[in-house]
């Protein structure tokens, strides 16, 4: 689909027009959502570029994401997608700014997208360059990393709040019952959103500095609004490098709380195992198929036999519970 947004009098303006109508000449801004090969061509046609394919845009080397050519400036950006399900994903937007006009080219509709275009149509002056249009995406996609961030931010201290608590209950004993399967899935999602963030950011960061130190005609507000971004996100890269580190040692505490109630639940079984021990040798004593047993034929012998049993289970439960093992 080519959505063309034309500089007017009052300002960007989407034009509604038909699919195989000629691009007009006032067109500042030209969208490429999942295009067919002939709107691929009549982009390419109007402008004198080449649009990167799919798999050209999925392309990790630095020169292949950032480039200039034939006085055009070809720029692919990361971005997180899909963050309200249980797989994000990162995916791929280029940016050709050639001239006064930019082309966004794009296989999904990220959120950044649509804010930044719901935003234009309701203040159409505020961007009226390619430049413009251009800072503008950029600021969208990283104001939405930064709604990542703080995400898993709360996430995390969530979680951290889940992990080290002292809840109690009112009888005193400390309240042991954790899901700690939901604990892993959720330390499990936060990581993976934290790593895609890094990834965009990283892929931002470059981009920034490729912007400036390039050759594009650039609006003065326009490089002091790019020179804010790299500086946003500098530290938004170091504040999910500290999240990252955080979401190691909360992972690594659960996985340890785990391995502590396993041991609980393997010492209870020993325990017992101590417990039933004494009982069973009694009741194999006394369950011997012998002429002469001591107290077999008294009428208190099966009183006191489970008595015994009784007193040989608990009074281990007594020294255990005294010396703190239990």
């Amino acid at each position: 689909m080519l959505t063309v947004y034309c500089l007017t009098p009052a300002g960007l303006k989407r034009l509604e027009r038909e699919p195989q109508a000629p691009l007009p000449e006032e067109a500042l801004w030209l969208d490429l959502l999942e295009p067919t090969p002939e709107e691929e061509r009549q982009v390419e046609a109007r402008l004198g570029i080449e649009v990167p394919t799919r798999e050209e845009m999925g392309e990790i080397e630095y020169s292949n994401r950032l480039y200039e050519e034939n006085g055009a400036l070809y720029l692919t950006a990361t971005v997180v997608t899909r963050l309200d399900s249980d797989l994000p994903e990162n995916a791929q937007v280029t940016f050709i700014l050639k001239g006064s006009r930019i082309v966004t080219n794009r296989y999904v509709n990220p959120l950044p997208l649509q804010r930044f275009a719901n935003y234009v149509e309701r203040h159409p002056t505020s961007h009226s360059s390619a430049p413009s249009v251009l800072a503008g995406i950029i600021e969208s996609i990283v104001e939405r990393i930064a709604d990542v961030i703080e995400r898993v931010s709360r996430d995390m201290d969530a979680c951290s709040a889940e992990v080290f608590s002292r809840e109690r209950r009112s009888d005193g004993h400390r309240k042991s019952q954790r899901d700690f399967r939901r604990l892993l899935e959720r330390t499990g999602q936060s990581g993976e959103l934290i790593a895609k963030a890094r990834e965009s950011l990283a892929g931002l960061a470059r981009l920034l500095a490729f912007v400036q130190q390039s050759s594009a005609n650039l609006p003065q507000d326009v490089r002091t609004r790019m020179r804010t971004l790299s500086k946003d996100v500098v530290a938004m890269s170091d504040h999910a490098i500290f999240l990252s580190s955080n979401l190691n040692f909360v992972l690594d505490a659960t996985l340890g709380l785990i391995n502590i109630d396993q041991n609980n639940i393997l010492k209870i079984f020993s325990v017992v195992t101590v417990f039933m021990l004494p009982p069973s040798v009694i009741a194999g004593i006394f369950g011997m198929n012998f002429q002469f047993i001591p107290t077999l034929h008294k009428p208190w012998g099966f009183a006191a036999a489970l008595a015994l049993m009784v007193l040989s289970a608990v009074v281990p439960w007594a020294v255990f519970k005294r010396r703190g093992w239990l």
